[in-house]
């Protein structure tokens, strides 16, 4: 069962993965982060999130795939977090599985924000 206030973040920038974290957490929210693809996926697989944000661009899987193998199995809200803003992207995003797309830079209120919206239509 998810638990509304779980979140997974996916971010292979270590300061901005802490900085999502941070947010989150003063939000409320219990946080399980990964640097990789595989490993949020696994993270989803084992926590069962309410929310993932998940960044595009990352080594090895991107996030497109990440977001399509997440869907193989879960109902968790995806946000993606990116520095690309055209709107080719965002509906890559969107098609790969994503809820909703947010750009890089991005103010905490505003992804605090996003991420209270797809907890709240989750439940």
């Amino acid at each position: 069962m998810t638990d509304p206030r779980t979140t997974v973040v996916i971010e292979d920038d270590l300061d901005i993965r802490s900085l999502v974290s941070a947010v989150l957490e003063s939000a409320g929210f219990v946080v399980h982060a990964a640097s990789t693809g595989l490993d949020g996926i696994e993270l989803v697989r084992r926590h069962d999130p309410v929310v993932t944000t998940l960044d595009v661009s990352m080594p090895g899987i991107d996030g497109f795939e990440t977001a399509r193998r997440i869907r193989a199995f879960s109902a968790t809200r995806i946000l993606m977090v990116s520095a690309r803003a055209d709107e080719a992207e965002q509906r890559a995003g969107h098609e790969a599985g994503a809820d909703d797309y947010l750009t890089k830079p991005f103010r905490p209120r505003e992804l605090r924000q996003r991420v209270e919206e797809l907890a709240a239509a989750a439940s």
